[in-house]
Parts: structure tokens; C-alpha cells; sequence
């Protein structure tokens, strides 16, 4: 990505790595000035540049996280890694913020040494720096003198020798709904976005793969039976074997060991509010209201509020009604996990697991007030 150097700084630069030496340090001081300037003029943009130094930067709670280059860099790269120092950083310390950045700068250091390499993205595997990087001193010192085998192997997100007496991979099937419903109750937009997330305890380097009522498959083998269903925007984890899945979409796997997302996906679909809410506001005077709200045939709320009696010329306010719900043992897409299967040379037998869950994402409901 050609990443010259990484900072973390609020509005003093609390810590930095330069990997390649080639700019200025002291360009930094240039970010802060020139985002505040951004910001009053309400131009703010993820890349600022100062002459020909470019600040690629992202916000983490009270923190700024920036990289500096001189070069035509692969942004969106840039950013991956950006929030992927945040999830490490957080991994480590709990909480990413000023104190925890003073309280453990060795940590830091020799994190940002591993993360990145002359400006190159290297090992960023939390689960495997976790095993050579420890925030204990003395563990520090004896960790350096053997490298996992992981740093080389091809397969960097999982270690070797693992075992477990007894060996389940546990499947979450998750999906979240977005619905934007008018004040005529006429849905404006909607969609679904979904997650596939794993929590393995098996021995060994298993092979897995899983299968799903994919449209597109079905459609290369010659089926069409049952309900199917398109995914779109589909984001694997890197141990999915990309080049199997565009070949005849089989998705096939060496799973990192316990929690991992291993794809989300989008379908972009006309989708019935599976919650439909009717709300009745008046407004009797200055001093009181009264919101009704029906769900369903189900609940009735009925609620008086008494308000200051002040005046006010200027329009309200209509905030929409927001809903929040999970439902278990179910997928509004009806995608389905139809197979896993689990292959370790050792051959020992292994028990999979699914639950589906919808549950609300962006769910709102305008009100006609």
C-alpha cells in the first residue's frame, strides 16, 4: 500500500511509526489545522493532502487514527487497515483510547511493527499476535526467541496442534432489516443484510465447506427446486478460497479457531415489514399530548405527556418511530445453510450447529405529525 507512517493522535500526537523515512515527520502538524478548516467550512473528506503528503484518516471514539503517504496508495486498503489496527488495538486493551494508548506504548510499538511491514500490511490476525506479542514483560522477552509458525505458513489466521475433546462448529445465521416505511405506509426502501458467523472448537487443520440455497449454484447444477435465494455484495473472510467460489460457488475453508465472521452479504429485495405500527398523535394544547400506538392486534400504549406551555413559532420536529426486535429461529430472506461438511485427515467425527436470528437494523416508521 506504500504507507509511509501511522499515527494516533487527539489533538496532540500521542504515538507514530514511520516505516519507510521518506517524509517529513513534522507533516502531522498540518493534519489537525486542516481538518478544523474542513470541518467550519463543511468540506470534511477522508483524505486531505498538503502538498504532495496525503493524511488518510478515520475517528475512533475521541481518537484520530492517520496514515501518511507520498504515493499513489491503494485507499480502500489503507482503510482496511486502519480499522483493523482499531480491532487489534481493542482486542488488546478493551478499550482504545488515550489512557490505554499511554499504558501499554511497548505493546503498541511492537504491535505496529508486526501489523506493518516497510509499509506493507503483514500478520493482522489478532488470535495469532496474541501468541507471540503479550503485554506481560517477561513473557515479551521469551516470546521473541520462537515465531509462531503461522508468520510463514499460508495459513496465518490459524495455529497449529490445537485440539479439543470435543470437536462442534457452532453456525449464526444472521440477518438485519432495513425498512423505511412514509407517514402513507407506503414502504420508500428496504433491504436485507446478512451475516455468517462461526464459533469453531475443532482439532487439527480442518477443511470445511458449507453449502446454501444459493440461486446461482442451483443454477449451475441443473436445480431448481425449493427456495433460493441472491446474494449480492458477498464479503468472505480471507480464509475462504476465493477462486472456488467464483468457479463453481463452493465456499470452502480452513476456519480460524473459536469466533469469526465468515461472509456477509446483501439482498436487496422488496421486504414486508414483519412489524407494522399505526400511531395517532394529538396535540390538545400548548401544555399536552397525546401519542397513540398500535402493534398489530396484539398492544395498545396510550401516552399523555404534559409539556412546558411555551410558545414556539419554529416547525417541530417529526421524528420517525424506530423498532427493535429480534425474532429467533428464522431468516426473512429464507436463506438456509444446507450442508457442512467437516474433513480432517485424523477423520474424527465433528457435529455442526445452525441458528437463525432477524432481528431490526435501520427499521423506521414516519409519522404524519
Amino acid at each position: 500500500t506504500n504507507v509511509k507512517s501511522v499515527f494516533l493522535l487527539q489533538l496532540k500526537v500521542l504515538i507514530c511509526r514511520n516505516y519507510k523515512g521518506d517524509v517529513d515527520m513534522a507533516e502531522i502538524d498540518h493534519f489537525m489545522p486542516l481538518l478544523m478548516q474542513h470541518e467550519e467550512e463543511g468540506l470534511i473528506c477522508p483524505v486531505i493532502s498538503h502538498g504532495n503528503v496525503h493524511f488518510l484518516w478515520i475517528k475512533h471514539s475521541n481518537l484520530y487514527l492517520v496514515a501518511m503517504t507520498n504515493k499513489n496508495s491503494n485507499a480502500s486498503l489503507v482503510y482496511s487497515f486502519l480499522y483493523k489496527l482499531v480491532e487489534v488495538f481493542t482486542e488488546y486493551f478493551k478499550e482504545l483510547e488515550e489512557e490505554s494508548i499511554q499504558d501499554n506504548f511497548v505493546v503498541v510499538y511492537e504491535l505496529l511493527d508486526e501489523l506493518m511491514d516497510f509499509g506493507f500490511p503483514q500478520t493482522t490476525d489478532s488470535k495469532i499476535l496474541q501468541e507471540y506479542i503479550t503485554q506481560e514483560g517477561a513473557k515479551l522477552e521469551v516470546a521473541k526467541s520462537k515465531v509462531p509458525t503461522t508468520v510463514t505458513n499460508a495459513v496465518s489466521w490459524r495455529s497449529e496442534g490445537i485440539k479439543y475433546k470435543k470437536n462442534e462448529v457452532f453456525i449464526d445465521v444472521i440477518e438485519s432489516i432495513n425498512v423505511l416505511v412514509n407517514a402513507n405506509g407506503s414502504v420508500m426502501s428496504s433491504d436485507i443484510v446478512g451475516s455468517i458467523k462461526l464459533k469453531t472448537m475443532l482439532s487439527g487443520m480442518p477443511e470445511l465447506r458449507l453449502g446454501l440455497n444459493d440461486r446461482v449454484l442451483f443454477a449451475l447444477t441443473g436445480r431448481d427446486k425449493g427456495k433460493t435465494v441472491v446474494m449480492e455484495d458477498v464479503k468472505f473472510h480471507q480464509c475462504v478460497r476465493l477462486s472456488r467460489f467464483e468457479s463453481d460457488r463452493t465456499i470452502s475453508f480452513i476456519p480460524p479457531d473459536g469466533e469469526s465472521e465468515l461472509m456477509s452479504y446483501r439482498i436487496n429485495t422488496h421486504v414486508k415489514p414483519l412489524i407494522w405500527i399505526e400511531s395517532v398523535i394529538e396535540k390538545f394544547s400548548h401544555s399536552r399530548v397525546e401519542i397513540m400506538v398500535k402493534g398489530g392486534k396484539e398492544f395498545l400504549m396510550r401516552a399523555h405527556f404534559g409539556l412546558p406551555s411555551v410558545e414556539n413559532d419554529e416547525l417541530e420536529g417529526k421524528p420517525p418511530i424506530t423498532v427493535k426486535f429480534e425474532i429467533p429461529y428464522f431468516t426473512v430472506s429464507g436463506i438456509q445453510v444446507r450442508y457442512m461438511k467437516i474433513i480432517e485427515k485424523s477423520g474424527y467425527q465433528a457435529l455442526p450447529w445452525v441458528r437463525y436470528i432477524t432481528q431490526s437494523g435501520d427499521y423506521q416508521l414516519r409519522t404524519n405529525v
